[in-house]
């Protein structure tokens, strides 16, 4: 379908006071920035917000507004987005307008934006792309030098935001290990809020790249003035949130400079990672789904794409397993009914068998013992019985106890007059190092080779850097942080030129990698080693706000005490798959599994590349109600979930959204367990979308830790 470009790079010139401005605009359908170019010479913020109607409209804003990307050095007094320090020793920096131009391809527009400084040869390029009907933005910078001698950059923003209202209210998402993504929203008063990691392989474990900034007055899922942004970095990332003396904030985002003083030499260009936001006047639902929108379209592998259902046999078997218990498992993944296998930690390395976490990992060749005949043998096996096989690897990581660690040491992440800082038994490979990239690449490269049938990888990385050095880098460790990661980058862009399709799921301890970054090479990531059902509701909740459903990957496990099928119906919400003993299901519960499965990739189109709308909280009732609609409003599927429940409580009707009010629905219960009735008061009728969205369904029964999967479906 052709696409209309609507978005322009304007030069327009308004009388303003005692002078001419030259304005550059920025446009989505509902958003704009725009920049001013003053009489100073420097570029200016002028606006950003809601867009404006009538072409001569920004004409007419005032000339007030801030340095679109202020330096430190000169006259700045608060937090700068750049920060230089020349050959010479001068710690300078004044960014003048050079030029502009835009590059348009169908609904994509590029805005590049050239400054630089009169007394040195520095050259800062602001680069805008902008989306036009998925509402987003997406802003990343270039610096240059060409002085004789490196510079050294300590602050390198990929962005900085200005905003001016009376109140500001940022929500911010926190946790660890197992508790990932938790909410939390508060008012930013005078000073600065800073949110960062510093953990070196992955982005976030106590704190997540993502917000939601609403101006004035707190923003709900329906109404409010917000702007959600996340930064495309598989590493240490910074958000900093600085209010003046004004009450005028600039939000500064990009990686964290903790550490990590660059030295850029002459003619080299360094690229931050973009920061991606979005600009709703409809509170954070519509946010949400613009970054959801964007993200399967721009920012995903195969975003728009099916995904593979499966079994995981960590639950059922960890490290104990051999061929024969394999080969019973591939026969219940074709009983269950879900498409593919995969095999966890545990099936590698010889000299150091891989019996648990303390040994083994480095040494990717296939354990004798369990797997005599090999990788190639259990690919052909799964494929026999109808199911596709994939298979978990961690390349980044090693054990002291591997036959990697005693031929490299020097491959290996570790001060040199230090003791050795374990996580998990592990230590990090140093992926700066040229040979280590190769090895990397060809744990996958010959894996895939060799068993070009392997239809899927869950690639690992269970910890974070600590008492780092890098052997390779010698004298330049502040490129430590930074560099890891282009290194982790240009590995998996080698892959991707040579496994384009293949699905893999980013996996880091859980929660820890889920950035844009990564998962333009990914179709999806793990959100939580936790997969407590009830705690799964608030996790999976966090990330739906940045993440389409697509790419949550939610397992059913045996995890907490929640029956099945509340499980499930949690897992739904998302890409469903299973890691749990299948033999010690009753047959009631297989039976109910099946028929999971069997609704699940019914109703998968709607889940996975619906509209979500968050109809109520888990933060503000006892339960949590949510629903996807697809784009045509003539299917939605409806998730409820009961927390829990005081006696005599009962809850209000639920009003719907994402309908069109002219049709007419009907209301149906599904997956629900065997010889269960819907307890939903209007299953089985037809309501007009008008009444579904003005009046609502009960779709909560009255029992706690207990759920309801609802299809609405157009009457014909």
């Amino acid at each position: 379908m052709k696409r209309t470009l609507v978005l322009s790079l304007t030069f327009l010139f308004a009388v303003n006071g005692f002078a001419q401005q030259q304005k550059i605009i920025i446009e989505t359908q509902d958003a704009a920035m725009v920049f001013s170019v003053k009489n100073d010479g420097k570029l200016y913020q002028s606006y950003f917000g809601e867009k404006l109607i009538g072409g001569d409209a920004y004409a007419q804003l005032f000339a007030e507004g801030k340095e679109s990307y202020i330096p430190a050095g000169t006259n700045n007094l608060f937090e700068p987005a750049i920060r230089i320090v020349h050959a010479d020793g001068n710690p300078s920096l004044e960014l003048k307008y050079e030029s502009s131009k835009t590059d348009k391809q169908g609904d994509v527009s590029h805005t590049s934006i050239v400054l630089k400084d009169n007394q040195y040869p520095v050259t800062v390029v602001l680069h805008f792309e902008s989306y036009f009907k998925e509402n987003t933005f997406k802003e990343w910078t270039e610096i240059k030098q060409t002085e004789k001698k490196d510079v050294l950059l300590t602050r390198y923003a990929s962005s900085m935001l200005h905003f001016s209202a009376n109140d500001y209210w940022l929500t911010q998402f926190h946790g660890d290990w197992a508790a990932e993504m938790r909410m939390q929203e508060g008012k930013l008063t005078n000073g600065i809020k800073t949110i960062d990691t510093k953990l070196g392989t992955r982005a976030d474990m106590y704190a997540t790249p993502t917000f939601f900034l609403a101006l004035n007055k707190q923003a709900d899922e329906t109404s409010g003035e917000v702007i959600a942004g996340t930064l495309a970095w598989t590493g240490n990332f910074q958000f900093t949130f600085d209010v003046d003396e004004k009450n005028d904030l600039r939000v500064i985002s990009g990686i964290n400079p903790f550490a990590s003083e660059y030295s850029l030499k002459s003619d080299e260009v360094f690229i931050t990672p973009a920061f991606i936001f979005t600009y709703s006047h409809n509170g954070k639902g519509e946010a949400s789904r613009s970054l959801h929108s964007w993200a399967r379209n721009y920012g995903v592998l195969d975003g728009n794409g099916s995904r593979l259902t499966l079994l995981n046999n960590w639950e059922s078997t960890q490290f104990d397993f051999d061929e024969k218990k394999l080969s019973g498992l591939f026969t219940d993944t074709k009983k269950l009914g879900v498409d593919m296998f995969l095999l966890d930690d545990g099936w590698f390395a010889n000299k150091y068998p891989r019996k648990n976490d303390h040994a083994g990992l480095g040494d990717w060749q296939e354990n004798k013992t369990k797997l005599p005949n090999g990788l190639g043998y259990l690919v052909k096996d799964a494929e026999s019985k109808g199911v596709k096989f994939g298979i978990w690897i961690e390349p980044e990581m090693v054990n002291p106890k591997s036959e990697l660690y005693e031929k490299h040491p020097d491959w290996i992440l570790k001060l040199p007059n230090r003791d050795e800082d374990y996580y998990r038994n592990q230590l990090v490979l140093d992926l700066t190092n040229p040979e280590v990239k190769e090895f990397v690449y060809n744990i996958v490269d010959d894996m895939m080779t060799k068993n070009p049938g392997i239809a899927y990888i869950k690639w690992d990385c269970n910890r974070m850097m600590t008492n780092t050095y890098s052997p390779y880098l010698k004298n330049k460790q502040s490129h430590m942080y930074i560099e890891y990661v282009r290194s982790l980058y240009s590995i998996l862009d080698r892959l991707r030129q040579k496994y384009p399709t293949l699905p893999i799921m980013l996996c880091s301890g859980g929660g820890g990698r889920t950035d844009y970054g990564a998962l333009k090479y990914f179709t999806e990531f793990w959100p939580s080693d936790n997969t407590n059902a009830v705690d799964r509701v608030f996790i999976q909740w966090g990330y739906s706000y940045f993440f389409p459903a697509n790419t949550i990957a939610n397992h059913i496990t045996s995890w907490g005490k929640q029956s099945l099928k509340f499980r499930t119906d949690v897992a739904m919400m998302g890409k469903l798959g299973y890691d749990i003993d299948v033999e010690k299901m009753n047959a009631n519960e297989f039976a109910f599994s099946q028929e999971a499965v069997k609704n699940y990739k019914r109703l998968s189109d709607v889940i996975l590349h619906g509209n979500l709308y968050k109809l109520v909280s888990p933060y503000e009732e006892s339960r949590a109600v949510l629903m996807y609609s697809n784009d045509a409003k003539n299917k939605a599927v409806v998730f409820a979930y009961n927390l829990n429940f005081l006696y005599g409580k009962s809850w209000e009707a639920v009003k719907l959204q994402g309908l069109n009010p002219a049709k007419k629905y009907t209301v149906k219960e599904t997956n629900l367990f065997p010889g269960n009735n819907s307890s939903v008061p209007e299953n089985g009728k037809t309501f007009t979308g008008d009444y579904l969205m003005k009046v609502g369904i009960n779709p909560s029964s009255g029992r706690e830790l207990t759920s309801t999967v609802i299809e609405i479906t157009e009457a014909p």
